[in-house]
Formats: C-alpha cells, sequence, structure tokens
C-alpha cells in the first residue's frame, strides 16, 4: 500500500498533470462564460425574433411528459461556441508553428562545416577552433 502511495504522488504531481488540472479548471469557467453568453443573450435575441416566446417555454407536452426543446438548442449553441472558439485557437496555434518553422528554414546559416575535423564553425571563422586548421575563402560558402 506504501508503494502505491508513493506512485500515486510521483504521477499527481508530474507536470502534465498539473497543466491537464489547470486546463479544466480553465475549460469549466470558459463554458460558463458561454452558457451564460447563450441562455442570457442569444436565447433571448432568438425568443424576440420568432415573436417573443420564451426559449424555455419552447417545450412539447405528450402527457405529463415535457420535452425540453429550448434546453436541447441552447445546449448545441453552448457545444458550437465552445468548438467554433477551439478551432480557432488551435488553428491560431498552428499558424504560429507553422510560420515559425519557415522563418527557422528561411533564415540564412550562420555556420559552416570544417571540411577536415567537420565540425561545425562560425561562416567567418578564419581557422576552426577544434583542430586550428585554416579556412580558405572559398570554403565560407560552403556549407
Amino acid at each position: 500500500m506504501k508503494k502505491f502511495g508513493e506512485e500515486f504522488k510521483k504521477f499527481i504531481t508530474r507536470g502534465n498533470v498539473m497543466d491537464l488540472a489547470v486546463g479544466m479548471i480553465i475549460g469549466a469557467a470558459f463554458t460558463a462564460i458561454v452558457t451564460s453568453l447563450v441562455n442570457d443573450i442569444i436565447m433571448p435575441l432568438i425568443s424576440i425574433a420568432t415573436g417573443g416566446v420564451s426559449f424555455e417555454n419552447w417545450n412539447i407536452t405528450v402527457g405529463t411528459a415535457s420535452v425540453n426543446i429550448g434546453n436541447f438548442v441552447a445546449a448545441i449553441l453552448n457545444f458550437i461556441i465552445i468548438a467554433l472558439v477551439i478551432f480557432a485557437i488551435v488553428s491560431s496555434i498552428n499558424k504560429y508553428h507553422e510560420r515559425k518553422k519557415k522563418e527557422e528554414e528561411a533564415a540564412p546559416p550562420t555556420t559552416k562545416v570544417c571540411p577536415y575535423c567537420k565540425s561545425e564553425i562560425p561562416l567567418d571563422a578564419t581557422r576552426c577552433p577544434h583542430c586550428t586548421s585554416e579556412q580558405l575563402a572559398e570554403e565560407k560558402t560552403e556549407e
């Protein structure tokens, strides 16, 4: 049992678990904001556009059971808004990483390989700091 406790402590204090916990807390707060946006702003505007019927009253009564269509529509809108925001965030992060990668690939080289010891040295080096060989002028353009 003591080994289980130590393993659990190691697992729970890992960085990934903490990152996940923070993400879940922020996600829950964001969900509350989106739910309020849908329930307090979007659905009332839809109700006004449909003749002033409150979405909470959008239901079908079958015998003694009530099917709450308005609540279901609100849940769908919550999902769509959250999915759109997540898509926008992930898309912008991916574009940022792609742009960063292109910038790194397009940057001119700042180093070259010594033809004698094959160490990487600065382009403007006149001697290799590793093998002390003289670097000729034409070697400066080689990669």
